[in-house]
């Protein structure tokens, strides 16, 4: 992964559900969707703020995929017009965000249309969505995580997507949260 201006240890906050993180995906999907019409996006609210009564970090994330990821000109001007900054490149993703300096309230990722990374993540947003006790699981781990890894937003997303990603089944899911918990102690 190539990073520009590398994150800087914030503490990871967990909030209660709010209704306005719905709000705040349709503001900002219609706006990305106005700059990157000739594109033809697709965007998705994804992640935690996305799966309704599920706590999360007031972040809210939004997937947007398009036809040639390797076109970064085509999207990143555009989204840079909206305030956002390229902030991570992956071979299958870029992450964009509001500065460093400016409150954050958004995340941006752009990936290929069709893609693995595309599917996981609409796949594991509409798993939360429609298996009540798999949020609740995930809720419990990210709970644990922000105890115990604190301010290390890497490795509490490292940590969340080993000890949850490959699993449905919430009593495995708790049992890899438990084993995190204890390496990081």
């Amino acid at each position: 992964m190539q990073w520009f201006d590398r994150p800087r240890g914030e503490p990871v906050v967990l909030h209660p559900p709010s209704p306005r993180w719905g709000e705040l995906a349709a503001e900002w999907a219609a706006a990305i969707g106005r700059v990157l019409s000739a594109l033809q996006p697709r965007v998705e609210h994804i992640g935690s703020t996305a799966v309704p009564g599920l706590l999360a970090k007031p972040v809210v994330d939004l997937q947007v995929s398009v036809t040639d990821l390797d076109d970064e000109t085509a999207y990143r001007v555009p989204l840079e017009s909206l305030g956002l900054v390229l902030r991570a490149r992956e071979p299958e993703h870029r992450f964009f965000r509001p500065p460093a300096e400016q409150p954050r309230s958004v995340h941006v990722h752009v990936c290929r249309r069709g893609s693995a990374w595309e599917r996981t993540h609409l796949l594991f947003r509409d798993r939360l969505r429609a298996r009540p006790e798999v949020a609740t699981a995930y809720a419990e781990l990210k709970q644990h995580l922000a105890r115990e890894v604190g301010s290390d937003r890497a490795a509490c997303t490292r940590a969340r997507r080993s000890s949850f990603g490959g699993s449905s089944d919430p009593p495995t899911a708790r049992r890899r949260a438990r084993a995190v918990g204890r390496a990081h102690a």
